[in-house]
C-alpha cells in the first residue's frame, strides 16, 4: 500500500492540473453535498477549494488537506471568504478535540487515504454526537464485469495519481463505527452521496 508521503507527493504534482481532472464533478452535485452542511464544518481533503464558494455564511468552515500544493490553490479561492480557515493536516491523524464539528464533509477523498478506516474513525471521533458526516465518493461497482475491470486498472491509477478506483467505501464506513443513514446514486452508478451519523454510546 502506498504510504501517506508517497500519496502526498503525487497530489502535490497533480495539483498543477487537478481542476482539469475534477471537471466531472458538476457544480450542481457539489451544491447538493454542501446543502447538507450546517454549523461548525470540517471539510476533509479540501483540495483546490472548489466547494468553498457554496457554503452559506452561517457555516464556520475549517478545510484541511495533506497536500501543500492543493492548499496553495485553495487559499487563493478562499481569499474573499471570511468564514473559511484552511490548514495542512492528515485525516488519519487530526489535531482537533473530540466532538468538535456539527458537519463533516468530504468529496472524492477516501479513494486516496492510505488507511481509509483509520481516517473514518478520526472523523467519527471529532464529529459531535448529534452531528452528521456527508461524503461524495466514487466506489467499486457492484456490477461484476465493471468491478473486475476496476480491480485490474487500480494499480495503474494509484501509481499515476494516487487514487484508488475500487474502494469498498460503504463497508469501510461501517467498519469505522459510523451509521449509514442515506446512500444516493449521483450522476453515475459508482458516484454516491452518503450521509452517516456517529454511533457514540
Amino acid at each position: 500500500m502506498p504510504t501517506t508521503e508517497t500519496i502526498r507527493k503525487r497530489f502535490n504534482r497533480t495539483s498543477l492540473f487537478y481542476d482539469c481532472m475534477d471537471w466531472v464533478i458538476k457544480d450542481e452535485i457539489r451544491q447538493k453535498v454542501i446543502l447538507q452542511a450546517y454549523g461548525k464544518v470540517l471539510e476533509v481533503g479540501v483540495g483546490t477549494g472548489q466547494n468553498l464558494k457554496f457554503y452559506p455564511p452561517t457555516c464556520e468552515v475549517t478545510g484541511i488537506d495533506f497536500s501543500p500544493g492543493m492548499l496553495k490553490k485553495a487559499r487563493e479561492r478562499a481569499k474573499a471568504l471570511t468564514n473559511v480557515t484552511l490548514s495542512e493536516m492528515d485525516v488519519q491523524s487530526l489535531a482537533f478535540p473530540d466532538n468538535s464539528f456539527d458537519t463533516i464533509v468530504a468529496t472524492c477523498v477516501f479513494c486516496s487515504v492510505p488507511d481509509p478506516i483509520k481516517g473514518f474513525r478520526e472523523l467519527h471521533r471529532v464529529c459531535k454526537p448529534d452531528g452528521q458526516l456527508v461524503f461524495l465518493e466514487h466506489i467499486r461497482s457492484d456490477k461484476k464485469f465493471l468491478g473486475v475491470l476496476m480491480d485490474a486498472f487500480n494499480p495503474v491509477v494509484v501509481r499515476l495519481i494516487g487514487s484508488n478506483i475500487n474502494r469498498r467505501t460503504l463497508e469501510n464506513i461501517r467498519e469505522a463505527g459510523l451509521e449509514l443513514k442515506q446512500v444516493d446514486t449521483v450522476g453515475m452508478e459508482i458516484l454516491k452521496l452518503i450521509i452517516a451519523k456517529p454511533n457514540k454510546q
